[in-house]
C-alpha cells in the first residue's frame, strides 16, 4: 500500500489539529508506523485507504492533545499594547502557535490553512476540531467520520453544530487574498521595497487603520497604524537600516523572510512574517522569530551582504 502519498494532506490535518508544524510531521511519521504495523489486519471492503489513515492520524491527535493548553498567538492572551518600547522578551514557557511553510508539501488548496482559522481551532475541544476539520473542510461523510471517532451519526451532527456555533467570529476567510493574488502581491512588493528601504511612512502608508502586529514568542502586540509604525521606528534603529527580503507563501497567505545585518559581512535569517491581505491593506502581520520556525522553511540561515538583496 503506497502511504507516502498521502502524507502531505495528513501532515496538513495534523497541523490544524495541533497548531504546530513539527508536530504534525512527528505525528504523521507515527500514523504511518501504526499504519505499517497494522497493514495486514486493513479491510478495503470497510474503508478506502486514506480514509483509514486519517482514523489513525485522528486518534494519535487525539492522544496527543489529552491535557494540552491551545496553541495561541499573542493577541489571543491579552489587550495590545500601548508602549512600542516596552523590552521584547520572549515568553519560551507558551506553547505558541506556528505557521505552516507552503513549499514543504504541494498541496491545491490552502484557504482552510489561514492563521486566523487555525488560531481559532484551537479553542474547541479536540474531538469538536477533529469532528470541523473531517467533515467541513476534508468534506468526509458523516458515517465516515463517525467510524473514525467510534461515535454515531447523530453524535458527528451534533458535534459539527457546536464547533460550527464555536467559529461565527473567525471572520471572512474569503475576503483574505491569496500570495499568487495581483492585488496581494502588488501590496507586499511595495511593503518589500519600503522595509529595505527603511520608510516607515511607507510602510504606514499600506496598512490597514486597524492593523494588527504581533511577535511570537514574545507576548506583546499591537493595533493601529500609529503603534506600528512607531514599532518599526524602533526595529530600524535597533537593527539597522540595512535588511534584505524575500518572498514565501504560508498558511496560504503571503509572507517575507527577513534578513538583518549581522557581523563578518552577513546577513543572518532574522524572521518569517506571515501577512494578512484585505481590501488592498496590510491587516496583519505576525512576525515569527523562534529559531525552530524558521528552520521548518528550510531557508538559509545567513547571507552574504554583498548581495543586495535576497534571492526573490
Amino acid at each position: 500500500m503506497d502511504f507516502e502519498a498521502f502524507r502531505g494532506e495528513l501532515v496538513a490535518y495534523c497541523y490544524r489539529m495541533l497548531g504546530s508544524f513539527h508536530e504534525a510531521e512527528d505525528l504523521v511519521q507515527e500514523t504511518m508506523l501504526r499504519a505499517w504495523k497494522a497493514r495486514d489486519r486493513y479491510d478495503p471492503a470497510r474503508a478506502s485507504v486514506r480514509t483509514w489513515l486519517y482514523r489513525i492520524a485522528t486518534n494519535v491527535c487525539l492522544t496527543a492533545l489529552e491535557g494540552r493548553s491551545r496553541r495561541p498567538l499573542p493577541s489571543g492572551l491579552g489587550a495590545p499594547g500601548e508602549d512600542p518600547g516596552t523590552p521584547l522578551t520572549p515568553a519560551t514557557d507558551i506553547p505558541w502557535l506556528q505557521p505552516f511553510p507552503d513549499a514543504r508539501y504541494d498541496m491545491e488548496a490552502r484557504a482552510d490553512m489561514r492563521l486566523a482559522l487555525v488560531v481559532a481551532l484551537q479553542h474547541l475541544p479536540a474531538r469538536q476540531r477533529a469532528v470541523l476539520v473531517l467533515r467541513e473542510v476534508l468534506q468526509f461523510s458523516a458515517a465516515e467520520v463517525a467510524d473514525q471517532l467510534d461515535t454515531t451519526v447523530p453524535a458527528v451532527n451534533s458535534t459539527l453544530q457546536r464547533a460550527r456555533a464555536a467559529l461565527t467570529d473567525v471572520g471572512d476567510s474569503d475576503a483574505i487574498t491569496e500570495p499568487d493574488d495581483p492585488e496581494a502581491r502588488e501590496v507586499i512588493d511595495r511593503y518589500l521595497r519600503a522595509f529595505e528601504a527603511a520608510d516607515v511612512p511607507a510602510l504606514v502608508r499600506l496598512l490597514a487603520h486597524e492593523v494588527v502586529l504581533e511577535m511570537p514568542p514574545v507576548p506583546l502586540w499591537f493595533r493601529g497604524t500609529e503603534h506600528y509604525g512607531a514599532f518599526m521606528r524602533r526595529v530600524f534603529e535597533l537593527r539597522g537600516t540595512d535588511w534584505a527580503l524575500t518572498r514565501l507563501s504560508a498558511n496560504g497567505q503571503p509572507a517575507l523572510a527577513a534578513y538583518a545585518t549581522g557581523p563578518e559581512g552577513y546577513r543572518w535569517l532574522h524572521s518569517v512574517q506571515v501577512f494578512t491581505v484585505t481590501g488592498g491593506r496590510v491587516a496583519g502581520n505576525v512576525v515569527f522569530t523562534d529559531p525552530q520556525v524558521l528552520e521548518a522553511f528550510g531557508l538559509p540561515r545567513q547571507i552574504s551582504s554583498d548581495r543586495s538583496r535576497a534571492q526573490r
